[in-house]
């Protein structure tokens, strides 16, 4: 059975923009894929880094969470994916945003995302594939971080076509 998910991508290292158009070549062979706008957001951790390329794929896939989860980590291992320091510098990021309605809580994966409520280059990017998207009964749209961005767009959403 087919589910819609959210992917969530950031890269702050190499040539992010094509890192995240092989991302999003890599998602479609698990299923359909569509993407949000690309923005440039400061990075949320330790300030001596780049700023972040980030933007936000909707998926329809058969994959169970985990499974996906198993394949995101994959193609973050296959683009060089670095971890330097936490909430630090990376090649590519791949999170898992929202998995269908469901709420899953284990040990390897949160949905919804931690902190997906609280985060510009999150919320801005999910409302670009759907403007009156809820997470647990709260309007996307209505969140203050909305007027309040500190995102640049850098292209719409063609950038990811070949």
């Amino acid at each position: 059975m087919s589910i819609v998910t959210y992917i969530g991508m950031g890269s702050n290292l190499g040539d992010s923009a094509q890192i995240l158009k092989e991302a999003v070549a890599q998602l479609a062979t698990l299923g359909t894929v569509s993407v949000s706008r690309l923005y440039q957001s400061p990075p949320m951790g330790p300030q001596d880094q780049p700023n972040y390329h980030n933007a936000v794929a909707r998926l329809v896939t058969d994959l169970e969470p985990l499974l996906l989860l198993d394949e995101l980590q994959r193609f973050e291992l296959e683009s060089g994916r670095v971890r330097l320091r936490h909430w630090g510098e990376r090649t590519l990021d791949l999170d898992i945003l929202l998995y269908g309605e469901k709420n899953i809580i284990n040990d390897r994966l949160t949905v919804p995302h931690i902190g997906i409520l609280e985060r510009d280059f999150v919320v801005i990017p999910l409302l670009d594939l759907d403007a009156e998207l809820q997470i647990n009964g709260i309007a996307l749209h209505s969140l203050d971080l909305v007027q309040q961005s500190t995102l640049t767009v850098l292209e719409g959403s063609s950038w990811a076509q070949h």
